[in-house]
Protein backbone atom coordinates (compact mmCIF):
# COMPACT_ATOMS: atom_id res chain seq x y z
CA UNK A 1 0.00 0.00 0.00
CA UNK A 2 1.21 3.37 -0.90
CA UNK A 3 2.11 6.01 1.87
CA UNK A 4 0.39 9.13 1.24
CA UNK A 5 2.04 12.86 2.26
CA UNK A 6 0.02 15.59 3.40
CA UNK A 7 1.67 18.96 3.41
CA UNK A 8 0.37 20.91 6.19
CA UNK A 9 0.82 24.40 6.68
CA UNK A 10 -1.08 27.10 8.91
CA UNK A 11 -1.11 30.77 7.07
CA UNK A 12 -2.45 34.38 7.98
CA UNK A 13 -2.03 37.38 5.05
CA UNK A 14 0.01 35.45 2.73
CA UNK A 15 -0.83 35.75 -0.72
CA UNK A 16 2.41 37.16 -1.97
CA UNK A 17 3.82 33.71 -0.58
CA UNK A 18 2.08 30.88 -1.87
CA UNK A 19 2.45 30.12 -5.12
CA UNK A 20 6.02 29.31 -5.29
CA UNK A 21 5.70 27.76 -1.86
CA UNK A 22 3.00 25.72 -3.07
CA UNK A 23 4.18 24.88 -6.57
CA UNK A 24 7.26 23.46 -4.80
CA UNK A 25 5.22 20.87 -3.32
CA UNK A 26 2.26 20.49 -6.08
CA UNK A 27 3.20 16.23 -6.25
CA UNK A 28 2.23 15.71 -2.52
CA UNK A 29 -0.67 13.28 -1.91
CA UNK A 30 -2.30 16.39 -0.24
CA UNK A 31 -2.20 20.23 1.00
CA UNK A 32 -3.81 21.38 3.69
CA UNK A 33 -4.13 25.04 4.58
CA UNK A 34 -5.07 25.87 8.28
CA UNK A 35 -5.93 30.04 7.92
CA UNK A 36 -6.02 32.35 11.01
CA UNK A 37 -8.01 35.29 9.34
CA UNK A 38 -6.63 36.40 6.42
CA UNK A 39 -7.70 39.94 5.20
CA UNK A 40 -5.93 39.51 1.63
CA UNK A 41 -6.82 36.90 -0.89
CA UNK A 42 -4.90 33.95 0.73
CA UNK A 43 -8.02 31.84 1.05
CA UNK A 44 -8.96 31.93 -2.55
CA UNK A 45 -5.86 31.95 -3.99
CA UNK A 46 -4.59 28.46 -1.86
CA UNK A 47 -7.81 27.29 -3.14
CA UNK A 48 -7.30 27.99 -6.56
CA UNK A 49 -4.03 26.06 -6.09
CA UNK A 50 -5.05 22.88 -5.20
CA UNK A 51 -5.54 23.31 -1.49
CA UNK A 52 -7.81 22.06 0.95
CA UNK A 53 -8.36 25.36 2.77
CA UNK A 54 -9.63 25.38 6.40
CA UNK A 55 -10.44 28.84 9.02
CA UNK A 56 -9.92 28.88 12.68
CA UNK A 57 -9.74 32.60 13.96
CA UNK A 58 -9.29 31.12 17.42
CA UNK A 59 -5.79 31.75 18.37
CA UNK A 60 -3.96 30.36 20.77
CA UNK A 61 -0.45 29.71 19.72
CA UNK A 62 1.59 28.66 16.87
CA UNK A 63 1.63 25.08 18.43
CA UNK A 64 -1.88 25.25 19.37
CA UNK A 65 -2.55 26.21 15.53
CA UNK A 66 -0.14 23.27 13.50
CA UNK A 67 -2.61 20.63 15.99
CA UNK A 68 -5.71 22.18 14.39
CA UNK A 69 -3.77 21.89 11.15
CA UNK A 70 -2.36 18.17 11.37
CA UNK A 71 -5.73 17.17 13.01
CA UNK A 72 -7.61 18.01 9.22
CA UNK A 73 -4.75 15.80 7.15
CA UNK A 74 -5.26 12.10 6.42
CA UNK A 75 -1.91 11.28 4.71
CA UNK A 76 0.55 8.71 6.34
CA UNK A 77 3.12 11.22 6.21
CA UNK A 78 3.31 15.23 7.56
CA UNK A 79 5.53 17.64 6.36
CA UNK A 80 5.16 21.09 7.91
CA UNK A 81 5.68 23.36 5.90
CA UNK A 82 5.14 27.32 6.24
CA UNK A 83 4.00 29.88 3.70
CA UNK A 84 7.45 31.62 3.44
CA UNK A 85 9.46 27.69 2.99
CA UNK A 86 9.62 26.27 -0.66
CA UNK A 87 10.93 22.68 -0.95
CA UNK A 88 14.02 22.41 -3.28
CA UNK A 89 14.23 19.68 -5.91
CA UNK A 90 16.89 17.64 -3.92
CA UNK A 91 15.09 17.80 -0.82
CA UNK A 92 11.81 16.66 -3.02
CA UNK A 93 14.08 13.33 -3.79
CA UNK A 94 14.94 12.82 -0.49
CA UNK A 95 11.18 12.64 0.87
CA UNK A 96 10.09 10.86 -2.03
CA UNK A 97 12.81 8.05 -0.74
CA UNK A 98 11.55 8.56 2.81
CA UNK A 99 7.69 7.92 1.33
CA UNK A 100 8.98 4.54 -0.71
CA UNK A 101 11.11 2.95 2.41
CA UNK A 102 9.80 4.85 5.94
CA UNK A 103 10.78 3.90 9.01
CA UNK A 104 8.22 3.60 11.39
CA UNK A 105 10.12 5.02 14.81
CA UNK A 106 11.79 8.29 12.93
CA UNK A 107 10.99 11.46 13.00
CA UNK A 108 13.32 13.73 9.50
CA UNK A 109 15.46 16.54 9.95
CA UNK A 110 15.88 19.01 7.64
CA UNK A 111 18.28 22.01 6.64
CA UNK A 112 17.01 25.13 6.49
CA UNK A 113 18.76 27.46 4.57
CA UNK A 114 17.41 31.20 5.73
CA UNK A 115 17.43 34.01 3.47
CA UNK A 116 18.49 37.68 5.30
CA UNK A 117 18.70 41.00 3.52
CA UNK A 118 19.50 39.86 -0.53
CA UNK A 119 21.44 36.63 0.65
CA UNK A 120 21.09 32.77 1.86
CA UNK A 121 22.76 33.09 4.38
CA UNK A 122 26.02 30.08 4.94
CA UNK A 123 26.66 30.44 8.78
CA UNK A 124 25.87 32.74 11.64
CA UNK A 125 23.77 30.03 13.26
CA UNK A 126 21.11 29.92 10.21
CA UNK A 127 22.52 27.01 8.28
CA UNK A 128 22.27 24.51 7.96
CA UNK A 129 19.13 25.10 10.71
CA UNK A 130 17.91 21.55 10.90
CA UNK A 131 13.87 21.38 11.68
CA UNK A 132 12.49 18.05 12.30
CA UNK A 133 9.22 18.44 9.62
CA UNK A 134 8.91 15.04 8.29
CA UNK A 135 7.02 12.10 10.24
CA UNK A 136 4.39 9.74 11.21
CA UNK A 137 0.44 12.00 11.38
CA UNK A 138 -0.37 9.38 13.89
CA UNK A 139 2.40 8.95 16.12
CA UNK A 140 3.40 12.71 16.64
CA UNK A 141 2.52 16.18 16.85
CA UNK A 142 3.46 19.33 17.85
CA UNK A 143 3.32 20.73 21.37
CA UNK A 144 1.35 23.86 23.05
CA UNK A 145 3.82 26.73 22.94
CA UNK A 146 2.81 30.26 22.06
CA UNK A 147 6.05 30.03 20.32
CA UNK A 148 9.38 28.52 19.22
CA UNK A 149 7.06 25.43 19.07
CA UNK A 150 8.49 21.96 18.40
CA UNK A 151 7.66 18.33 17.46
CA UNK A 152 6.93 16.32 20.03
CA UNK A 153 8.63 12.92 19.70
CA UNK A 154 10.73 11.86 22.29
CA UNK A 155 12.07 8.50 21.87
CA UNK A 156 12.30 9.01 18.00
CA UNK A 157 15.04 8.02 15.91
CA UNK A 158 16.00 11.45 14.23
CA UNK A 159 17.32 10.95 10.09
CA UNK A 160 18.87 14.19 8.62
CA UNK A 161 17.88 14.29 4.74
CA UNK A 162 19.57 15.42 2.23
CA UNK A 163 18.40 18.71 0.40
CA UNK A 164 17.20 21.83 1.92
CA UNK A 165 14.14 23.60 2.85
CA UNK A 166 14.40 27.02 1.60
CA UNK A 167 13.07 29.77 4.27
CA UNK A 168 12.37 33.88 3.08
CA UNK A 169 12.88 34.78 6.73
CA UNK A 170 13.72 38.27 6.41
CA UNK A 171 12.66 39.90 2.66
CA UNK A 172 11.69 42.87 4.03
CA UNK A 173 13.20 44.53 6.87
CA UNK A 174 10.50 46.72 9.10
CA UNK A 175 8.06 43.41 8.92
CA UNK A 176 10.95 41.49 10.14
CA UNK A 177 11.22 43.68 13.12
CA UNK A 178 7.89 43.77 13.64
CA UNK A 179 7.48 39.84 13.36
CA UNK A 180 10.33 39.85 16.37
CA UNK A 181 9.22 41.88 18.28
CA UNK A 182 6.12 40.24 18.51
CA UNK A 183 7.76 36.87 18.70
CA UNK A 184 9.44 38.28 21.99
CA UNK A 185 6.65 39.47 23.14
CA UNK A 186 4.81 36.37 23.13
CA UNK A 187 8.03 34.32 24.52
CA UNK A 188 8.24 36.85 27.29
CA UNK A 189 4.65 36.37 28.36
CA UNK A 190 4.80 32.59 28.44
CA UNK A 191 8.17 32.44 30.71
CA UNK A 192 5.91 35.09 32.98
CA UNK A 193 2.93 32.58 33.29
CA UNK A 194 5.21 30.30 34.46
CA UNK A 195 6.77 32.45 36.93
CA UNK A 196 9.78 32.45 35.64
CA UNK A 197 12.27 36.20 36.25
CA UNK A 198 14.34 38.03 34.36
CA UNK A 199 17.39 40.60 35.86
CA UNK A 200 18.82 43.38 34.69
CA UNK A 201 22.20 42.06 34.92
CA UNK A 202 20.78 39.14 33.03
CA UNK A 203 18.89 41.27 30.14
CA UNK A 204 22.51 42.44 28.97
CA UNK A 205 24.19 39.02 29.48
CA UNK A 206 22.00 37.18 27.40
CA UNK A 207 22.09 40.24 24.86
CA UNK A 208 25.81 40.34 24.37
CA UNK A 209 25.95 37.14 24.87
CA UNK A 210 23.09 36.79 21.94
CA UNK A 211 25.64 39.00 19.03
CA UNK A 212 28.95 36.83 20.09
CA UNK A 213 27.64 34.00 19.71
CA UNK A 214 26.27 34.80 16.47
CA UNK A 215 28.87 36.86 14.83
CA UNK A 216 31.71 34.78 16.31
CA UNK A 217 30.86 31.19 17.71
CA UNK A 218 28.61 30.50 15.05
CA UNK A 219 30.91 32.09 11.98
CA UNK A 220 28.50 35.38 11.56
CA UNK A 221 31.58 37.44 10.26
CA UNK A 222 31.59 34.99 7.77
CA UNK A 223 28.60 35.90 5.69
CA UNK A 224 29.89 39.53 5.71
CA UNK A 225 28.03 42.48 5.94
CA UNK A 226 24.52 40.43 6.49
CA UNK A 227 26.26 38.05 9.38
CA UNK A 228 27.12 41.74 11.36
CA UNK A 229 23.84 43.02 11.19
CA UNK A 230 21.88 39.39 11.78
CA UNK A 231 24.17 39.52 15.21
CA UNK A 232 23.12 42.85 15.81
CA UNK A 233 19.32 41.93 15.49
CA UNK A 234 19.67 38.55 17.47
CA UNK A 235 20.67 40.76 20.37
CA UNK A 236 17.75 43.33 19.92
CA UNK A 237 15.28 40.34 19.72
CA UNK A 238 17.11 38.96 23.10
CA UNK A 239 17.14 42.26 24.38
CA UNK A 240 13.53 42.80 23.71
CA UNK A 241 12.44 39.21 25.13
CA UNK A 242 14.58 39.75 28.63
CA UNK A 243 13.40 43.23 29.09
CA UNK A 244 9.37 42.78 28.47
CA UNK A 245 9.90 39.61 30.77
CA UNK A 246 11.65 41.96 33.28
CA UNK A 247 8.52 44.65 32.69
CA UNK A 248 5.97 41.73 33.29
CA UNK A 249 7.64 40.92 36.62
CA UNK A 250 7.46 44.28 38.21
CA UNK A 251 3.85 44.85 36.49
CA UNK A 252 5.32 47.64 33.68
CA UNK A 253 4.01 46.10 30.89
CA UNK A 254 0.34 44.45 30.11
CA UNK A 255 -0.37 40.63 30.72
CA UNK A 256 -1.92 39.09 27.71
Amino acid sequence: MAIRLSVVMIAKNAADLLPDCLASVKWADEIILLDSGSIDNTVGLAKSLGAQVHINTDWQGYGIQRQRAQALATGDYVLMIDTDERVTPELEQSLRQVLASPQPDAVYSIARRNYFLGRFMRHSGWYPDRVLRLYARERWQYNNNLVHESLECRGATVVELKGDLQHLTCRDFADFQQKQLAYATAWAQERHQKGKKASLAGIFGHTLGAFVKTLLLRGGVLDGAQGWLLAVVNAQYTFNKYTELWALNRGFSKKA
